[in-house]
């Protein structure tokens, strides 16, 4: 346990995980995304829908998506802020499934179309634990650097993928595999020790099978 843990995140309260935690989120979708996002269609369920905006949870998860961090003071301002920049979005309360009280889903859009859609949730003391991406069931906190590999289910794109970042010497802290059916739709989660270098990504893109390729590092 380290000093963090105790006192939580530097923030603009009230609460670390509705407020600290739902700026993260959105900060990560917007990383996701990889571009500016022009709407935002975002689901609150459970502890988030009930008491979220007492907390300005709404406010919080859309100051993420203008790339603010948890102690950037403009967060209450961030509707404001957002119909300045092109933002436009919609929140909806909804009962999910075996979800976590402080859930919520977002499906972002930028300005050229892409689309991303995550669910996550805020576990307490500012950190988030991203459940689904794009309709896969994915497990990751992006405390890492982290690397988001969407392939074509078949032989050869892991050991493609992990023989890149031996070769760079970075070293895979956690790896998960997850597809949409055999053959299908596949995503992989690497979370490493180490940065991965810009060159290595750009080769990853370029691999036959790989649809796209995401590096979070925050």
């Amino acid at each position: 346990m380290n000093l963090f843990d105790i006192l939580g995140p530097v923030m603009v309260g009230p609460s670390s995980s509705h407020t600290a935690g739902a700026v993260k989120i959105g900060y990560i979708a917007a990383l996701l995304l990889k571009d500016k996002p022009v709407h935002a269609d975002i689901i609150l369920h459970g502890s988030f829908a009930t008491t979220g905006i007492g907390h300005g949870t709404d406010r919080a998860l859309i100051a993420g998506l203008l790339m603010m961090k948890a102690d950037d003071i403009r967060i209450p301002e961030s509707f404001t802020i957002a119909e300045q920049e092109g933002l436009t979005f919609t929140f909806q309360d909804m009962t999910l499934k075996d979800a976590h009280p402080n859930t919520a889903v977002l499906k972002i859009t930028s300005g050229s179309g892409e689309t991303v859609e995550i669910e996550a949730c805020s576990t307490g003391g500012g950190r988030i634990l991203i459940h689904k991406l794009d309709g896969i069931t994915v497990n990751f906190t992006a405390d890492k650097p982290t690397l988001i590999v969407y392939n074509q289910d078949k032989p050869g794109p892991v050991a493609k993928v992990s023989s890149v970042l031996a070769d760079k010497a970075v070293n895979i802290a956690t790896m998960q595999l997850h597809r949409n059916k055999r053959g299908g739709y596949a995503v992989m989660v690497m979370e490493t020790d180490h940065p991965i270098p810009q060159v290595s990504i750009e080769w990853l893109r370029q691999l036959e099978g790989v649809y796209n390729v995401t590096y979070i590092n925050v």
